[in-house]
């Protein structure tokens, strides 16, 4: 008697690094190699990915590292492959000097990953790839909140920045095929979303839609079924106070304004042609701040080329002034293709670690004190798990907060008489503050 035996299953190991953008990317790498199943077990995995971001140094070297690291430890026979960003940046070099990597494939290709994988091919598309709605993902880390990319590319001309050497122009997806997409997640189970792309508030003006952020925020308010969203990465030049106005207005959108500044100085915001006047931008702020319940987030940059401490000093009388709920500061990063990288007025790399240090350090107060005005509130959040720290505490974050992104709470303590479920809302009270989280008690499940 014959006994036919099924091939056992072979196994996927994926690293996505940088941002979120490159997470949606990840998702449909994950969704064209369904087939396969994931494992944490590096060791042993079959295929290998790792989607890498190539933004500036520190995330060069990540990447760089986390490849040859898992190089060192895959088994024989498996296939490495290399996507992302850096990968595209630097595809020439980097086939040259990487013989250990059987794959390598940039932001052109995600959508073609099994063919990559099966053949041992690489291969370098020349437009970039921008998810849609009929690209199945595999959606990581949470069975009720994804992302959703809104558009490819940059039409702005930032002094530092490279991504549209690489990344090309401003290229949105249509209305119609985001739609599409949020609908299918939601029969799916999803309830809430965020929005992403490197500018998210430029959405559609490449098609002819100077509002496009509004009619998406209309459109996603008539989808049932979603309980909350929010849009990350606005652009100064391109948000309006309309928009503003039309996100606190919304009943399904968070008060949640994500606008990195990169700096404040008006001759630093023209040095590092961000597009946007001192006053108004400082307009712009003010009015997000202005709105109730409103979560305000940013990034700076210390010591870009050009940078005086008299406009260090400004910068850090704003932060300590304003008092972002969340900020991030990064060390400048000179990056070649970039109009600041030839700029020769360069700041001392000693200083811009100390002015990056100075900052970060105004910015932990800032974040401890808006952390500090939740004590004693009573508002809504999403419960994810049990934390890491102890595993009689629940993992949650306030729903207006983006995952992984603006922290999280501790819920120890309940006072209803049912049983906690992931990935559900519930309101709560915040009653302490340990470190730099918060502790709440759950008083009631929301519908």
């Amino acid at each position: 008697m014959n006994f036919s035996k099924e091939k056992p299953q072979k196994s996927l190991h994926l690293v996505s690094l940088g941002c979120t953008k490159n997470l949606v990317d990840s998702e449909v790498m994950l969704g064209k190699l369904s087939e396969y199943k994931l494992t944490n077990d590096n060791e042993n995995a079959d295929i290998i990915i790792v989607n890498t971001c190539g933004f500036i140094d520190s995330a060069k070297e990540e990447s760089i590292n986390t490849i040859l690291n898992l190089h060192e430890q895959r088994k024989k026979d498996s296939v490495l492959v290399m996507a992302g960003c850096l990968s595209e940046r630097y595809k020439e070099e980097l086939q040259k000097e990487l013989p250990e990597i059987d794959v390598f494939t940039g932001v052109g290709d995600y959508d073609r990953i099994d063919e990559l994988v099966q053949q041992k091919q690489s291969n370098f598309k020349n437009e970039v790839f921008l998810a849609n709605d009929t690209n199945e993902r595999v959606i990581t880390g949470s069975n009720y909140h994804a992302y959703v990319k809104l558009s490819e590319g940059c039409n702005q001309a930032c002094s530092f920045c490279a991504i549209p050497s690489f990344k090309g122009k401003l290229h949105s997806r249509t209305l119609e095929s985001l739609v599409k997409e949020v609908k299918s997640l939601v029969a799916k189970g999803y309830v809430d979303f965020s929005f992403v792309s490197q500018d998210s508030s430029s959405f559609l003006r490449d098609l002819g839609h100077k509002d496009g952020l509004i009619d998406l925020i209309n459109e996603i308010e008539n989808i049932e079924g979603i309980k909350t969203a929010r849009i990350l990465y606005l652009y100064p030049s391109t948000t309006s106070l309309d928009l503003i106005d039309k996100i606190a207005d919304s009943k399904v959108f968070e008060n949640y304004f994500d606008m990195p500044l990169q700096h404040i100085s008006a001759s630093m915001l023209k040095i590092m042609k961000r597009g946007k006047g001192v006053e108004k931008l400082r307009e712009l702020m003010s009015h997000m701040k202005s709105k109730p319940n409103s979560f305000v987030r940013t990034t700076f940059i210390a010591g870009h080329p050009g940078e005086t401490q008299e406009d260090f000093e400004e910068l850090c009388k704003y932060v300590e002034e304003f008092k972002f709920d969340r900020a991030n500061v990064f060390s400048y990063s000179d990056e070649e293709g970039t109009t600041a990288y030839e700029n020769q007025n360069k700041v001392a790399q000693e200083i811009i670690d100390q002015r990056a240090e100075t900052l970060g350090e105004i910015i932990a107060d800032t974040t401890l004190i808006s952390l500090e005005n939740e004590i004693g509130k009573t508002f809504e959040v999403y419960v994810d798990n049990q934390s890491d720290e102890h595993e009689y505490l629940l993992s949650a974050r306030k729903t207006i907060w983006a995952p992984e992104i603006d922290g999280e709470i501790y819920i120890n303590d309940n006072e209803t008489d049912e049983q906690i479920e992931f990935g559900k809302r519930y309101k709560v009270k915040a009653t302490q503050l340990a470190g730099d989280k918060l502790l709440a008690t759950v008083i009631e499940k929301c519908n």
